[in-house]
């Protein structure tokens, strides 16, 4: 199971949607490409200094949803993906490695963009329609 989530949290091309919210409750979702899953408990995301960086410093709680569009609702495929912040890097050598890769595929401009790192624990997974079926019906 965890083969088959790996595979299919990473395919690409692929975008989600990142949402967070602020200590006070304020909601921010965002599409992102660059969330990874590293092992059956860890995803990394690249960010911005941005409002998604921002609630994460004050409330380390997110959910990742990933969707495929199918002929109607119920043949679209999907999962979401609950997550905790364990750490987050605005400098060091893994942060450097990634703005150097980025640089090269697609332009300085972009590398600049990159802000942080962001470690996550993945504490739930989700149906994309929870409909009493298992996830791994979904994807």
């Amino acid at each position: 199971m965890t083969s088959k989530l790996m595979d299919y949290f990473n395919k690409q091309p692929r975008i989600g949607v990142l949402s967070t919210s602020s200590k006070d409750g304020k909601v921010d979702s965002a599409v992102f490409g660059s969330p990874n899953m590293v092992d059956e408990k860890t995803v990394v995301i690249i960010l911005g200094n941005n409002r998604t960086f921002s609630y994460l410093q004050e409330n380390p709680y997110a959910t990742f949803l990933i969707t495929e569009p199918g002929k109607d609702i119920m043949e679209w495929k999907g999962i979401r993906v609950y997550l905790k912040m364990k750490e987050s890097a605005t400098s060091g050598e893994m942060l450097d490695s990634i703005k150097s890769q980025i640089a090269k595929l697609a332009g300085e401009e972009r590398a600049k963009m990159i802000y942080a790192i962001v470690t996550f624990e993945i504490i739930e997974l989700r149906p994309l329609v929870d409909i009493g079926q298992g996830w791994e019906k979904s994807i």
